[in-house]
């Protein structure tokens, strides 16, 4: 009996060493840290539509549905697959290469 008590206490201690070792990698980036206080910081960014915030994954999503519905009517199951493949694969080539994702509009 005492041995079973013994193995439970050192692996209560190797769990708490395990997680302060692995905190302890997180320690120094959190003190690190320093705030910086731009110009930049004293204009709040106005609320982003719903759009805005999730365009590449909704973008994604649809070329997906798009495929799926264009591959189910014309291979049913199978070709609702493939057509999903198919239309995520291109919707993110669109999303993350192709489309122009930084655009400098000039002011007059």
């Amino acid at each position: 009996m005492n041995t079973s008590i013994a193995v439970k206490k050192v692996k209560r201690l190797l769990a708490i060493l395990l997680v302060l070792f692995t905190l302890s990698f997180a320690f120094e980036p959190i003190t690190s840290l320093t705030p910086v206080v731009s110009a930049q910081t004293r204009y709040r960014r106005r609320h982003r539509s719903f759009w805005k915030k999730h365009r590449d994954k909704l973008t994604v999503a649809g070329t997906t549905v798009g495929g799926a519905a264009i591959g189910g009517l014309a291979g049913g199951k199978k070709g609702a697959a493939i057509g999903a493949l198919v239309g995520a694969g291109s919707g993110a080539l669109y999303t993350y290469k192709i489309r122009k994702r930084h655009r400098r509009y000039h002011r007059n």
